[in-house]
């Protein structure tokens, strides 16, 4: 991707959220793009990204994340970012703080990685899905469902103790087996009546 008119450090910064973009189907944050291309600084990022928006050659929207957009590419999506979600001890949410039915902010992401599908994010909190490559801190994405199959990787709210968490889920005689993917951690049996499926995982955001 090379636009003549623009210096070799624009040209460096463009070239770097083309291969950015797609590999990964977002866009890379102010200080990915600084490590990435061995900027000084973020305010340096910031004023080589006005002029590639001046020049036509990006487009973004500062109240979103990851919104840099190449008018070359597939059209982006806005998915809403929920709050967080345990992948390890459940995470208590007795006031609504961490698993909301609104936004508090959104990421975009080209629409080749929603598929189409109506998908809406959570972060993580800890490390009990790290063997299916899901990290502290990563954001997942995921499909609204009320039901999943045996080894789908699911949103779960367990009613009595008021907590979600994210496993893979297996029904057993009697019982749900909320399965970890780290050996270090031992699986969750509930009472099937006791859990409602909020979600099933259909992409991840890893964080860098």
């Amino acid at each position: 991707m090379r636009k003549p008119s623009l210096n070799e450090t624009r040209q460096r910064i463009l070239q770097y959220i083309h291969d950015f973009v797609e590999e990964r189907g977002y866009a890379p944050t102010v200080r990915d793009i600084l490590r990435g291309c061995g900027i000084s600084s973020t305010a340096v990022v910031q004023h080589h990204l006005n002029v590639l928006e001046r020049e036509g050659c990006i487009d973004r929207d500062p109240k979103v994340f990851r919104s840099i957009q190449l008018p070359d590419r597939g059209s982006l999506v806005r998915v809403p970012l929920l709050g967080t979600i345990a992948a390890g001890e459940p995470i208590s949410v007795p006031s609504a703080e961490v698993w909301r039915t609104e936004g508090i902010e959104t990421i975009q992401l080209t629409d080749d990685v929603t598929d189409g599908k109506q998908v809406y994010a959570l972060r993580v909190k800890g490390l009990s899905m790290i063997d299916a490559l899901i990290d502290d801190g990563d954001i997942v994405l995921m499909q609204p469902a009320h039901t999943a199959d045996n080894g789908d990787m699911v949103a779960v709210w367990l009613k009595e103790q008021q907590e979600v968490t994210l496993k893979k889920i297996y029904r057993e005689p009697g019982r749900i087996r909320l399965q970890p993917a780290n050996s270090q951690m031992a699986p969750i049996y509930v009472n099937p009546d006791v859990i409602d499926v909020q979600g099933k995982v259909v992409g991840v955001v890893r964080k860098l």
